[in-house]
């Protein structure tokens, strides 16, 4: 056979021989196989992004507990309040799998999640004789159990799409992160969402279906806790949230934006106590803005609906009987001036309390906290404090170290930078209830009017020294001048309840890339 091959304008004859003809027949193939696979499949993950935090720090909390003169939760009494001291680490790693330039798979997972040595979390726990998965709010930011995450769980994965009209994210995503980082909730239990955002002009909208719990009979649905799986016997019985909001930016200096949420609890339907639906709503404004050296933010919550909608109990009795409505209301401020070496800021959160005397209204709690990622001090309203060393709690049911809620906190701050890679930082934090009634996390406790309502005043001293562009080590020390909130109510303690202040020693050293 012969082959002829037009080079530079020049035409060269050449016969082949057989095996010259075998080759040929063979790569004519293998060009075949390469074309229909190219022009058949989906797609091929043309690039792989990793990214990685990891932190391995010690801490030592002076007392698990300032309560004072009477048994506390671990059954210590008074001085016999112990310490703790251990060392614990994070590693998280994400990856984006990048398809082409419009679309990628967001994958994030956490691993060996775990305190050196330290027990470790059952995968369950029991509960009257119910199997369940002991998942709580303050997850670390992981959509598994904490004895899954001292293991390895995945965290997020989500499609990324930018298309002509818009850009998708369908998947397990962090449950609520918007504005300012003041009520975030990154380090709480991620969800199943879809998101949309469209760009119009300098407005970006966006609309977000958020799945917190589905109820839904499943091949599963009989292994839960005894609500859900009385829930799953039903229709209707899900928990979702539907936001919608809008982000502006006037140039590089300003931003804001607004969203509003509506959220719709039939959960509690199930309850044999009482039947209801929670209609719950809240508008979010936020801005951003940098003004010369002044950098400045700011987020409002308010929050209004029904915290009990009664619709009846089953066999037809009346139920709770009264409705109960929701009033609450958030407001951070945060203001931050470099001076160049030298740098001085200050913050105000306000989060209302309930007041015991309208049981009409809810107006702590029903979601409107100083969420999971604001941690404004190393001992106050520090959840990552309370993710490892667990709550230290005072009289009554109160918790130092929980999310933010029925309070008025101010703090100033001066930080010193002598060179490029050192930071020091020292904050003074004052914090008073706004309403003086020991309060759990639903609402009034029967205590009544707590002698003072004063969470305490905290000392903060920090460091952080950049060894290296990726690699950094904190150290830290704080102390709290505990308060009469703390106390709770003095009735029934021989010689009045007593609290006792309370200081910690942190190091960390974190990788990142």
């Amino acid at each position: 056979m012969k082959i002829i091959v037009l080079e530079k304008g020049v035409i060269i004859s050449n016969v082949m021989n057989d095996e010259e003809e075998k080759m040929k027949r063979l790569w004519l193939v293998l060009l075949s196989l390469g074309l229909i696979m190219a022009f058949s499949a989906s797609a091929f993950a043309v690039d792989v992004k990793v990214s990685a935090d990891y932190s391995v720090g010690g801490l030592y909390l002076n007392k698990i507990a300032v309560d004072d003169g009477f048994q506390n939760w671990a059954g210590k009494t008074g001085s016999e309040n112990p310490s703790t001291a251990f060392f614990y680490q994070r590693l998280r790693i994400g990856t984006d799998f990048v398809v082409s330039p419009c679309l990628k798979l967001v994958t994030k997972f956490d691993a060996m999640d775990r305190i050196w040595g330290g027990a470790r979390s059952a995968a369950d726990a029991s509960n009257g004789g119910w199997a369940y998965n002991p998942a709580t709010l303050n997850t670390g930011g992981v959509a598994g159990t904490r004895a899954e995450s001292e293991n390895i769980v995945m965290d997020l994965a989500y499609i990324e799409y930018t298309s002509p009209i818009g850009l998708f994210k369908v998947g397990y995503q962090p449950d609520f992160v918007f504005g300012t980082v003041f009520g975030d909730r990154g380090n709480g239990m991620p969800t199943g969402q879809i998101q949309y955002v469209v760009p119009v002009g300098p407005v970006y909208l966006f609309a977000i279906l958020d799945k917190e719990a589905s109820n839904s009979a499943s091949a599963v649905s009989t292994q839960g806790t005894p609500l859900q799986q009385l829930n799953a016997s039903v229709t209707d019985r899900n928990f979702d949230y539907y936001e919608a909001g809008a982000i502006y930016g006037f140039g590089k200096k300003i931003e804001a934006g607004a969203v509003i949420i509506y959220g719709r609890n039939a959960e509690n339907r199930g309850l044999t106590e009482g039947a209801y639906l929670v209609n719950a709503y809240n508008v979010v404004p936020y801005f951003k803005a940098q003004i010369g050296p002044v950098a400045l933010q700011g987020e409002l919550n308010y929050g209004f609906g029904d915290a009990i909608k009664g619709e009846g109990m089953p066999g037809g009795t009346t139920g709770l009987g009264t409705n109960v409505s929701i009033n609450t209301l958030s407001v951070f401020l945060d203001a931050t001036d470099n001076l160049g070496m030298v740098y001085v800021g200050g913050s105000f959160a306000y989060v209302s309390g309930q007041d015991p005397n309208k049981t009409d209204q809810v107006q702590q709690g029903a979601g409107n906290t100083g969420g999971l990622d604001w941690i404004p001090c190393l001992i106050l309203f520090n959840t990552d404090l309370d993710y490892w060393a667990g709550n230290v709690v005072g009289h009554s049911g109160s918790v130092v170290n929980g999310e933010m809620q029925n309070a008025w906190f101010f703090q100033g701050r001066v930080g010193v930078k002598p060179t490029p890679k050192l930071d020091t930082m020292l904050s003074i934090s004052y914090a008073v209830a706004d309403q003086k009634s020991v309060l759990d996390g639903n609402g009034p406790l029967g205590y009544g009017p707590t002698p003072g309502g004063t969470y305490g005043t905290e000392v903060d001293l920090t460091g952080t020294y950049k060894i290296t562009n990726n690699l950094s080590y904190m150290l830290g020390a704080g102390y709290l001048f505990a308060g009469d909130y703390f106390k709770g109510a003095d009735t029934g303690f021989a010689g009045g309840a007593k609290v006792t202040d309370d200081f910690i020693f942190i190091n960390k050293l974190t990788l990142s890339f």
